[in-house]
């Protein structure tokens, strides 16, 4: 039975969709480069952000790593608070915690900034442990799975009773890469059609009401 969820914070507990995109074209129109379309824009949202900038706008390491620093002058006074609360998400970490689960965040983005918005929207509070990437660093998917069994004190025993929820493949893939099971969210379409199924989610879920039944039935 599932004991321990973490949960992805973009586009899993929060639709961050505006901050991002808005701070990724603030980006490239200080560094430079052709603007991707608003699909390719919405792939920023998960990912670290280095990776995406590579990926998408075709910057070597160097003018990637300088993108990420330029996208924070934006993001952290301005973009963060571009962001709103997943529906029933609030209310489904107060549940959880009541009924005795350990809940924890788990989010390639910087740490202080997981805190800052886990805080405004209400959700601190049912998690035990809030982890995202260390300054200086984007973190995959599977480092952060790690410090937080760290944090938690867990071992590879229990794994057997976590479960990992996120929204994008790079969730799914990072679980698996931990040995752990991944439900994938689809609330707000930031992932492309059947990404999290070919990923190997374990099971794709569309509503709060959705992703809690799972959790209690598994």
């Amino acid at each position: 039975m599932i004991r321990t969820v973490l949960f992805d914070l973009d586009g899993t507990l929060t639709d961050s969709r505006e901050g991002i995109v808005n701070s990724v074209k603030y980006t490239i129109e200080k560094l430079g480069g052709t603007m991707p379309d608003q699909q390719t824009l919405l792939k920023f949202i998960g990912p670290p952000l280095q990776e995406s900038f590579m990926a998408y706008c075709g910057y070597d390491t160097e003018t990637a790593a300088r993108g990420v620093k330029v996208f924070r002058e934006r993001y952290e006074p301005v973009g963060q608070y571009e962001n709103q609360p997943a529906p029933g998400l609030r209310e489904l970490l107060a549940r959880l915690k009541e009924r005795g689960y350990t809940l924890a965040l788990a989010s390639s983005k910087p740490e202080k900034l997981c805190l800052s918005i886990c805080e405004r929207f209400g959700f601190t509070q049912s998690l035990q442990t809030i982890v995202g990437s260390p300054i200086g660093a984007d973190w995959q998917k599977a480092d952060v799975i790690r410090e937080v069994m760290r944090r938690l004190g867990l071992a590879e025993v229990d794994k057997t009773s976590m479960l990992m929820v996120g929204d994008r493949k790079y969730d799914v893939l990072g679980a698996a890469e931990c040995g752990l099971p991944c439900v994938g969210v689809e609330f707000f379409g930031y992932a492309a059609p059947g990404e999290l199924a070919q990923a190997g989610a374990a099971a794709v879920v569309h509503t709060a009401a959705e992703l809690e039944t799972y959790i209690l039935t598994h």
